[in-house]
């Protein structure tokens, strides 16, 4: 099994590549169950290692409409709870729109709780928020604490356009380290050889909020890559465990 890449980039040695890409980066990405290389061995050990993807998996496809439809029902009071709160504290809509980066670079449009100031969000989703962002309205705040501004993504999960655990969708032209991420990272378009997840391997180790950096930038697409590579139902369960624990118990959000 191949490693992941992890390499130390130098701004200005930083080749930037064609801005609209339209095909998966080159670089390989080894899935459960077979390597890269044996897939090219024949027919049968191709469908094997295709069946091992993923987006291709079927028990994760059910095992994201059970989990999804389990948790709207349980949530359904929250939910109903969170817009009124919203409704009530700052005029606009209760959900916020933004189209992402979703499967094989198709754009998909993601449900979010509104967090932000109607007439200052962001639709292009370029400028990232920051720790004391002024935009972010008082329930705002407690949403994006403890990641509940999250949790319409469940409708995004049924319909397809999302699974739980993946690859988070960034918005298309987003910015690391004051690159565009494709440019900054070379293989940047290989993590969406999956579906976006709510959550992902980067974000219960730690990867998450700003870009800024180049390095926590750069390890955020390696910990994509490694689940892409990696992926098990089992790794999904405790992913997803890690994730109520960080984010809605711990409220490490901004």
């Amino acid at each position: 099994m191949a490693s992941i890449v992890t390499a130390n980039f130098d701004r200005n040695n930083v080749t930037p590549i064609r801005r609209e890409r339209t095909q998966i980066s080159v670089r390989p990405v080894e899935f459960a169950g077979g390597s890269t290389r044996g897939a090219y061995r024949g027919r049968r050990r191709s469908r094997r290692v295709a069946r091992t993807e993923p987006s291709s998996s079927i028990a994760k496809r059910v095992f994201d409409i059970a989990a999804a439809s389990g948790a709207l029902l349980f949530l359904a009071p929250l939910l109903i709870a969170i817009a009124v709160a919203i409704k009530a504290t700052s005029p606009g809509p209760v959900l916020f729109f933004q189209y992402r980066y979703g499967y094989r670079n198709r754009r998909f449009k993601i449900y979010k709780f509104r967090t932000m100031r109607n007439d200052a969000g962001d639709v292009r989703g370029v400028r990232q928020t920051v720790q004391g962002d002024a935009r972010v309205t008082p329930v705002g705040r407690i949403l994006r604490k403890t990641s509940l501004d999250e949790i319409p993504q469940l409708f995004n999960v049924i319909k397809g356009n999302m699974s739980l655990v993946g690859p988070r969708p960034h918005v298309p032209g987003m910015l690391a380290a004051d690159f565009l991420y494709e440019d900054l990272v070379p293989y940047y378009f290989q993590r969406h050889t999956a579906r976006p997840g709510i959550t992902g391997l980067a974000q219960v180790n730690g990867c998450r909020g700003s870009t800024a950096e180049f390095g926590p930038a750069i390890s955020r697409i390696d910990y994509d890559l490694h689940y892409i590579e990696r992926w098990s139902l089992r790794m999904d369960v405790m992913i997803i465990i890690r994730t109520i624990r960080k984010e809605f118990l711990s409220g490490s959000g901004f």
